[in-house]
């Protein structure tokens, strides 16, 4: 890997139900020790829908490390190696109740590479047509939809704060998806 030399040590702080936390000491091309604290992340899936109406759908549900609610796209972690087109179909079904005719992929990026491997796919749904909405028991979320310019609107005014929420608006602007 550029700037860095060598592995030294790895070692695993923290495993838990979504994320690994672990400790390396690398060694840096310049011959300079130090520590890389890495949050491993299983990736995920995220939902840029068009509603039968032509809005973009979204969920507002409580972020329990930020104590406050979100509005966001419809989106979920990969569950053990899942293909991300399989997670964001269960996701968007599961948090909306929609299910989507025809599935794009529009980009992949991480989220905070800095500190996490976490890797977020970026769908455009369209074609909905009513599924059944299977919220996980600790979910408690609330489905919304705004045009383009509505979803543009409250960015800008610091409503919508998720930055893969923010990153599928602009794509949808930029790319004119919507």
């Amino acid at each position: 890997m550029q700037g860095i030399r060598q592995l030294l040590d790895r070692r695993e702080v923290y495993s838990g139900r979504i994320i690994r936390v672990g400790v390396d000491q690398v060694e840096m091309e310049s011959g300079f020790r130090t520590l890389r604290e890495v949050v491993h992340h299983p990736g995920g899936a995220v939902a840029l829908a068009r509603s039968p109406e032509g809005k973009i759908l979204f969920v507002r549900q409580p972020r329990y490390p930020l104590d406050r609610q979100l509005l966001e796209l419809p989106a979920g972690k990969l569950d053990g190696g899942e293909d991300p087109a399989e997670a964001v179909r269960r996701e968007l079904e599961e948090e909306t109740g929609y299910v989507a005719e025809r599935w794009t992929h529009l980009s992949s990026f991480y989220s905070s590479p800095g500190f996490c491997t976490e890797l977020l796919h970026l769908y455009l749904a369209e074609g909905l047509r009513p599924g059944s909405i299977k919220p996980e028991h600790d979910e408690m979320i609330t489905v919304e939809s705004y045009t383009l310019e509505e979803s543009l609107d409250l960015v800008r005014r610091g409503e919508i704060q998720d930055a893969k929420t923010i990153l599928g608006i602009l794509w949808a602007r930029a790319y004119a998806v919507f």
